[in-house]
């Protein structure tokens, strides 16, 4: 019993490795002990006091509920070791919905609220049910099927990145070949040890031959798997990391769902957002930029984050747990205190990286469950929203900002952002007369951004005593604004122009909406953030410094009365903002990017189809193959076998292969005899009189004093050829195929041959 109990918590700690990357947490190190643990106790006590399966059932579950709560749920529990209510009420709804949870939350989750349960419970039943199986059933081996359901669950639950596959496959193989190679091994020695009437000589003869036939022919198993495997990838390569539960699963939140925060630019500059505190914030630094949004999609109409045809990584947004990992991130550490005015909307305002966030208040259980964080571009979100009196502090990084002349010499940088759409032809030619005979990315990112402080002029076209100022920035508007005999708008126009120059000149970048208040508070004395501190900017991303924010607005000056006194400009109504039109306004005269890049000529469309269907069709054959492998490889294992009986050039071994080979035959087609039969009693319990006659025959070749001729030898197999085949008359299809792959007769023979009476 301690070898069993030993060998398959080995096995099950392995398993749970897969685990690992899921939680990465020293509480989940303790609960994984403690349950195999308490698992293996409940498992040996069953076995041993011959409990029945409800007693072991009311054991797990008693200890379920006594040691759910601190092992699981630690921050309910009290004193860290005693359940309460409150913890009680968490693992049990823990245990039917954290499965969802798990795979909607970014990873590592540690042991952040009630995560740990699906662990919990995972393990817990592996460890009772296989134990017991492994120590009450006698197939023991059976009980591999456990370890392995916890292997697999750690892979679905986990990242699509895989931790250390190859070490953990190879490990948990390793660890099932010994414990299926031990149960044979002992299921051996008992039938050895009751043929032999107990003897302890003979305890362990043939273990060696059993042991090197079991690890070879695993070893020919994971070779042709693997074969197989190779051939499917090389067939068909996968185009993305692996394919787990939480590819699958739908997001806890869609930003694609929501009108684009930029478009709502001016709603805070105008009465009554404008003179409003929306937030008051505590800790900010001075010069920090508090950011609402970030976006980096542009489909003609608005920068959004994401769209409904394209996606973008920081278009998609998790739970996060309790912290973020932000080791790798430098920077200056920073924490922040917002308590929320008059602001409502789901974007919620951070700075820099986020390390972690907690919410105060009487709402803080409702807005812990609908954060939502995206650590691409740095922006959260609460699904469901802020209201006034929300509140919350965060702790995060401030990355280090290159000077203004750092940034003449920097490069463009290796992030991925989609592709702008309808870029305004107006726009690309400002572009390359404000770039002309200037050298170096760097160099004339500056320049193309230095062009627009200078010639743009500020106005928001909301009050009165302002030059008109039309909101949006689609590409009618951002022509516009490169056409007019004046270049007026605001933030929302200029940084979206800004950030599609950038991109024209080779760097990633997206727009960033949010806060700039005119006071900072680097102590506790907080600070009011109102409407009119909203603005946008740019972030570019180099090689040398990362994303880095840029402010592309122009400072507020007056505007020469007469540069707007200009007849041939036409003057605008003022107005709010406008909500963008369901389909980007392109423009006819719009150069599709690369246009003037000759395409290849496609292929024939016979040819495509036809590609498609070997494609098909390889892949299905190796599938194909692979499944079928197992069973070749035993009907391939019984070929052999009989070849080499029927070719013994011994004409008595012949004889008796013959023999055996019909045995084996009756034993696969399901004829059941008792281990220690003669041939003549294994003949009877067959029927009929042939196969009595070839047990004479046998019996006569391996005991009479003079040996059979070679012609005896020849005609005791044909007759055995009809005899193999008369047992499957009768049968149906499937019965005649499940006698040719049955394991039953390959059994018999491990360690050498049995003498038969």
């Amino acid at each position: 019993m301690a070898s069993v109990t030993s060998s398959y918590a080995v096995m099950t700690l392995v398993a749970a490795s897969t685990l690992w990357p899921v939680y990465r947490s020293r509480e989940f190190v303790l609960l994984v002990v403690v349950t195999v643990a308490v698992g293996t106790v409940i498992a040996i006590a069953g076995a041993v006091l011959r409990s029945s399966s409800f007693a072991v059932l009311v054991a797990t579950i008693a200890v379920f509920l006594l040691l759910g709560v601190p092992l699981a749920v630690p921050s309910e529990a009290a004193s860290g070791v005693l359940p309460t209510a409150t913890g009680l009420a968490e693992l049990v709804a823990a245990t039917a919905l954290g499965w969802k949870r798990l795979v909607t939350i970014t990873l590592p989750v540690g042991s952040y609220e009630a995560l740990l349960v699906p662990a919990f419970v995972l393990l817990l039943l592996a460890t009772v049910v296989g134990l017991s199986v492994a120590l009450r059933s006698r197939r023991g081996e059976v009980a591999v099927v456990a370890p392995v359901v916890v292997f697999l669950a750690g892979i679905v639950l986990g990242p699509e990145d895989a931790w250390v596959p190859t070490l953990t496959g190879v490990a948990l193989v390793v660890a099932a070949v010994v414990w299926s190679l031990g149960w044979r091994l002992h299921r051996r020695r008992q039938a050895v040890l009751s043929l032999e009437g107990g003897a302890r000589s003979v305890r362990t003869s043939g273990h060696r031959a059993v042991a090197v036939r079991a690890v070879a022919g695993t070893i020919v198993t994971l070779l042709v798997a693997g074969a197989a495997a190779a051939a499917v990838v090389e067939a068909a390569p996968p185009s993305s990391p692996r394919t787990v539960a939480r590819s699958i699963v739908e997001a806890p939140f869609d930003p694609r769902r929501l009108v684009s925060p930029l478009t709502r630019l001016r709603v805070y500059e105008q009465e009554p957002a404008v003179d409003e505190t929306l937030f008051s914030v505590s800790g900010l630094e001075e010069g920090a930029l508090l950011r609402l949004a970030t976006l980096d999609t542009y489909d003609g109409v608005a920068y959004t984050v994401g769209s409904a045809e394209v996606s973008s990584e920081s278009g998609t947004f998790d739970r996060v747990p309790a912290s973020v990992d932000q080791s790798a991130s430098p920077g200056t550490a920073t924490t922040l205190s917002v308590e929320v005015g008059s602001y409502e909307g789901v974007w919620l305002p951070t700075v820099g990286r986020l390390r972690s966030i907690a919410f105060d208040g009487s709402d803080a259980s409702t807005l812990r469950s609908g954060f939502v964080y995206n650590d691409v571009s740095g922006t959260a979100a609460v699904d469901g929203g802020l209201d006034a009196g929300d509140s919350y502090r965060i702790d995060a990084v401030l990355a280090p900002q290159p000077t203004a002349e750092a940034l003449e010499t920097v490069t463009p940088g290796a992030a991925t952002v989609p592709a702008a759409q309808a870029v305004p032809t107006e726009l690309i030619d400002s572009l390359a007369g404000d770039v002309r005979g200037v050298e170096g990315p760097g160099a004339r990112l500056q320049a193309a951004l230095g062009a627009i402080r200078e010639d743009g002029y500020i106005s928001h076209g909301v009050s009165s005593d302002e030059p008109a100022s039309r909101s949006g920035h689609g590409a009618d508007r951002l022509a516009e604004l490169f056409t007019d005999p004046v270049m007026i708008g605001d933030a929302e126009q200029y940084a979206a122009a800004a950030a599609l120059m950038a991109g024209e000149l080779g760097f990633p970048a997206r727009v960033v909406m949010g806060f700039v208040p005119e006071a900072a508070s680097a102590g506790t004395e907080a600070v009011a953030v109102r409407g009119g501190d909203v603005t946008a900017w740019i972030e570019v991303d180099t090689a040398e410094y990362g994303w880095v924010a840029i402010d592309p607005v122009p400072d507020e000056r007056p505007i020469p009365d007469d540069r707007l006194l200009d007849p041939n400009r036409l003057q605008r109504p003022e107005s709010v903002v406008q909500p963008p039109p369901d389909e980007p306004q392109l423009r006819d005269e719009q150069t599709p990017p690369q246009a003037d890049q000759e395409s290849p000529e496609a292929p024939a469309a016979w040819l495509a189809v036809a590609r498609l269907v070997l494609r098909a069709v390889g892949v299905g054959a190796v599938v194909l193959a692979l499944v079928a492998s197992p069973f070749l490889a035993i009907v391939a294992a019984k070929a052999r076998r009989r070849r080499r009986r029927m070719r013994h050039p011994d004409p008595t071994s012949r004889i008796v292969g013959g023999w055996q080979e019909f045995r084996d035959a009756a034993v696969d087609h399901g004829v059941e005899t008792p281990a220690a039969a003669t041939r003549g009693e294994f003949a009877a319990i067959v029927g009929g009189s042939r196969p009595a006659v070839l047990a004479r025959v046998a019996d006569r070749a391996t005991f009479a004093p003079g040996g059979p001729a070679s012609d005896d030898a020849d005609r005791v197999w044909s007759a055995v050829s009809d005899m193999r085949r008369a047992l499957g008359s009768g049968k149906t299809r499937w019965q005649r195929a499940r006698a040719a792959v049955s394991l039953r007769s390959l059994r018999r023979y491990h360690g050498g041959t049995r003498p038969e009476r």
